[in-house]
């Protein structure tokens, strides 16, 4: 029997994760996959992470899982970047979520945040930072106001069982549960 049509392989999926203004819980909770990330790492190569040395978030990404309220210009910035270059975006806890933590600033004001860490609570003198600090934003915002979100992982942070189902999901092409997927649940 003479052979079958030649099949192309696949491309493998390309998964990255991005750190806003968070406390990298998130990312640990990631690593709390322990032995499920050898699974993960069989459906897709990580391409972009705080745990890779990658400099420059790449195009053509499946899925992003996004830690962190957007605070800064620099947050603003990469969010945008990362959501023109991504097929499935994520809010990776609730800081991308809701802003949580990152959000507290907001009643008080960056001004009276700054000055109380910078003048009032310091003995050294030295004047408030002005350079390689990114520019705050007058409010934290979560990930979805600023950019389209495909898929909520709520928790603080998300347990390693909830960030490995919905892995799977993604990188499968399944969608995720809704209990998983939606926000506000």
């Amino acid at each position: 029997m003479p052979p079958g049509p030649a099949v192309a392989p696949q491309p493998r999926k390309r998964l990255a994760t991005v750190w806003l203004d968070g406390c990298s819980g998130c990312h640990m909770s990631f690593l709390d996959l322990d032995e499920r990330l050898l699974a993960v790492a069989q459906l897709a190569d990580l391409v972009y992470s705080p745990l890779v040395d990658v400099k420059d978030y790449p195009e053509g990404v499946d899925v992003c899982l996004v830690e962190g309220a957007v605070s800064t210009q620099d947050d603003l910035e990469r969010i945008r970047r990362v959501r023109a270059r991504t097929r499935t975006l994520v809010s990776f806890g609730d800081c991308a979520v809701t802003t949580n933590v990152s959000g507290m600033r907001n009643p008080i004001g960056i001004q009276a945040i700054i000055d109380r860490a910078y003048v009032e609570n310091t003995t050294l003198g030295r004047p408030v930072p002005s350079q390689i600090v990114p520019r705050h934003l007058p409010k934290a915002l979560p990930v979805h106001k600023v950019v389209d979100v495909d898929v909520f992982l709520p928790g603080c942070p998300p347990s390693a069982d909830l960030i490995h189902a919905t892995l799977v999901d993604l990188l499968t092409g399944s969608d995720p549960a809704p209990a998983r997927g939606r926000f506000g649940l």
